[in-house]
């Protein structure tokens, strides 16, 4: 369940879901704008965020909203070409 391809550019997934990331969301706000299910959002979440592409915006809330970073952006434009 990569989210990001052997060659360093984003799977479908992770595009949906780091192009709505523009704007801060919570998990359960990304997984119905994006149509995937909590657990897809969830592991998308963790690897695009080890690989600094999107930031959790407050770690202690009890449902906290992510946000894409400038180098998730870049990431992003850069799989759409």
């Amino acid at each position: 369940m990569a989210c990001i391809n052997p060659d360093g550019t984003l799977t479908e997934v992770a595009k949906r879901s780091l192009g709505l990331l523009a704007v801060p969301h919570t998990v359960a706000q990304l997984s119905a704008a994006a149509g995937l299910p909590v657990w897809r959002v969830r592991a998308t979440l963790r690897e695009t965020g080890r690989a600094k592409l999107v930031a959790c915006l407050d770690p202690d809330a009890a449902d906290p909203s992510w946000q894409l970073t400038d180098l998730g952006a870049e990431a992003l434009e850069l799989s759409r070409d």
